[in-house]
């Protein structure tokens, strides 16, 4: 534990001394999804007994916390490719697995950073959305899942452009697809039995059950562990081939 502590908190000195641009920054597009969809399109629709704004703020959770726990690792695949400097990991006595959860957790915390910024802008805007810690608990396993891809592009993709490949063919299309923005219940046959394989849909079901004051879909969080241990033994065999 004390190597994933070092590992973890060299990653949050860092990102203390840039806590004010990350905090702003984090806020931009939550406040023009709730601008465009809660307050503009969503004054329109009702989705259940509810309105499209608490429908829609669970969705944003999940997409939001996929995308900043993703890329908070890619800077590691600049520090493996460009800058030489991960053979210092690799050279000290930590284990391998010390640094994969170092790295993860410490992507996990910008991820519930930003949910708790999006979860402040949605009270502002009127969503009633309940915080319980199931709910806490949904949010961090689904940031240890993107962080853990995250990681295992980070050691084994070789250039940004491809980096930013895994961003256009995966993570875009789980953005628009996964029940973001409206339920996968209204897909196509074939799209959605596609869609329901993959796990920001099961993120998105979770949050919003527990949001609405519902229980535990165990189906889903079934699903989510199985990537959480899928995504972590990728990630290790990665990073052990790095070491060899």
């Amino acid at each position: 534990m004390r190597d994933v502590w070092t590992v973890f908190w060299r990653d949050w000195v860092v990102l203390k001394r840039r806590l004010a641009k990350f905090i702003l920054s984090r806020m931009v597009a939550p406040l023009l999804y709730l601008v465009a969809f809660g307050w503009g399109l969503g004054r329109s629709i009702q989705v259940g007994d509810g309105s499209y704004l608490d429908f829609l703020v669970p969705g944003i959770l999940a997409l939001n916390s996929m995308n900043i726990s993703f890329n908070s690792l890619t800077p590691v695949h600049a520090e493996r490719v460009y800058h030489r400097s991960l053979e210092e990991y690799l050279i000290a006595p930590i284990s391998p697995s010390s640094f994969l959860w170092g790295k993860v957790l410490a992507a996990v915390l910008r991820g519930l950073i930003s949910s708790g910024i999006i979860l402040l802008l949605a009270y502002l805007f009127g969503a009633k959305v309940a915080v319980t810690l199931p709910m806490v608990l949904v949010l961090t396993l689904n940031c240890v899942i993107f962080a853990q891809l995250g990681f295992w592009a980070a050691m084994t993709i070789n250039t940004y452009e491809e980096i930013a490949q895994v961003n256009v063919y995966f993570l875009l299309p789980m953005s628009f697809l996964c029940g973001t923005f409206f339920s996968v219940q209204t897909l196509p046959e074939a799209v959605r039995i596609f869609v329901e394989i993959l796990p920001l849909t099961h993120t998105g079901i979770l949050l919003r059950s527990l949001a609405a004051g519902g229980g535990i879909v165990y189906s889903s969080l079934a699903v989510l562990i199985g990537y959480g241990i899928l995504g972590y033994l990728m990630g290790s065999r990665a990073f052990h081939k790095i070491r060899e």
